[in-house]
C-alpha cells in the first residue's frame, strides 16, 4: 500500500488525544470514523472536537469553511464492526495497559481489511508489547502524537516485527497531515521527548512522596531556574493525573521497586479523591487559575 492508498482513518478512543488527532487527520482531508464504547462518550466528544476547531478558527488557524468541511469528514460511532469497514489506517489511543491494548487491536484485526496498517499512541509502553495481539505484528508501529492544539511533534517507531515499507507509511502519513516526525532506530519506552519528561516527572514525584520538597517548591525551582511558564506538576495536572497513575502504576508492578511504588501510591491518593487534574478542576493544582499561573507564586507569597 502506498500513501495516496489511504483514505479513511480509523481512531480508536475518543478521549482527549483520539479528538486531537481525528480532527487534525480529517483537517488535512481524510475520512475519519472515531470508535469508542457508548454513544455518549462519543457525542461529548464530537462537541469537544467542535469546540476545539472553533478555537483553531479563532486563532486564524484555519477558515469557518475549513472547520465545517473538518467535521462533516467526521464520523462518530460505538459500532465496531462499521468502524472498522473500509479502515485504511488505525491510530489508537486507549489506556495505557498492554493487555487491554492487545485485546482491542485483536477484536479489529478481526473486522478490519488485510491492508490495514495499525497504529498505536502509547505514551510509554513498546509496541512489542502487544505486537503478536494485533496479528498483523508485520502492519503495526507505534506513531505517537503530542499535544496538537500547540505542536505538530509526532514519533514513528517500529518494533522488531515491523515491515520497513509499513515505518516508511507511517512516516509519509504523519508528514500528510501536517506533522514533523521523529524517527527512532529502535523501540524505546517513552520515545525521544517523553523519555526526557518522564525522568523529570518521576524525580519531581519523589522529592514531593518522600517529603523533601513541597510540590509548589519543586515546580518553583523548576520554573525559576529554567524560566519555565509551569512545573513538572503542572504539566502532569494537563496530561492528566489518571494517566499520569496508570503509567507509574504499570512501572511499580513491573520493577518491584521500592521507590517506584512509593511514586505511584503518591499519585494514587489525589486519583482515588477524583482529583485528575485541570480537566477535573483539582489536582496538584486547582483550577481554572492555579497558583503557578498567579503574581507572587515564584517568590513564594502563594502557595497554592
Amino acid at each position: 500500500m502506498e500513501l495516496k492508498d489511504i483514505k479513511k482513518v480509523l481512531i480508536l478512543g475518543a478521549g482527549t488525544m483520539g479528538q486531537q488527532i481525528g480532527l487534525i487527520c480529517a483537517l488535512h482531508g481524510y475520512q475519519v470514523t472515531v470508535y469508542d464504547i457508548s454513544d455518549e462518550i462519543l457525542e461529548a466528544s464530537r462537541k469537544r472536537m467542535g469546540k476545539l476547531g472553533a478555537w483553531f478558527v479563532q486563532i486564524n488557524r484555519i477558515t469557518e469553511q475549513q472547520l465545517q468541511e473538518t467535521m462533516d469528514r467526521l464520523t462518530m460511532t460505538a459500532d465496531a464492526a462499521a468502524a472498522a469497514k473500509d479502515a485504511d489506517i488505525i491510530n489508537e489511543s486507549v489506556p495505557e495497559d498492554p493487555k487491554l491494548k492487545g485485546r482491542v487491536f485483536a477484536q479489529f484485526n478481526e473486522l478490519c481489511p488485510k491492508h490495514t496498517i495499525f497504529t498505536t499512541n502509547t505514551s510509554l509502553l513498546v509496541p512489542s508489547m502487544f505486537a503478536e495481539a494485533t496479528g498483523r505484528p508485520g502492519q503495526f508501529a507505534a506513531l505517537h502524537f503530542h499535544d496538537l492544539r500547540v505542536n505538530n511533534i509526532v514519533d514513528v517507531m517500529p518494533h522488531p516485527g515491523t515491515d520497513p515499507a509499513v515505518t516508511q507509511l507511517v512516516h509519509d502519513f504523519a508528514v500528510s497531515i501536517g506533522q514533523v516526525p521523529i524517527m527512532l532506530h529502535r523501540e524505546n519506552n517513552g520515545y525521544v521527548f517523553n523519555t526526557m519528561l518522564s525522568s523529570l516527572f518521576r524525580s519531581a514525584m519523589s522529592l514531593a512522596a518522600t517529603d523533601v520538597a513541597s510540590i509548589e517548591d519543586v515546580d518553583r525551582s523548576w520554573m525559576g531556574v529554567m524560566l519555565m511558564p509551569m512545573g513538572p506538576f503542572g504539566i502532569m495536572d494537563q496530561i492528566g493525573l489518571k494517566t499520569v497513575w496508570t503509567i507509574v502504576d504499570y512501572w511499580a508492578q513491573k520493577t518491584n521497586a521500592p521507590q517506584d511504588r512509593i511514586i505511584a501510591d503518591f499519585v494514587k491518593q489525589y486519583v482515588d479523591r477524583g482529583e485528575l487534574g485541570a480537566k477535573t478542576k483539582k489536582g496538584f493544582y486547582t483550577y481554572p487559575k492555579p497558583a503557578y499561573t498567579q503574581v507572587g507564586f515564584l517568590s513564594g507569597s502563594i502557595k497554592k
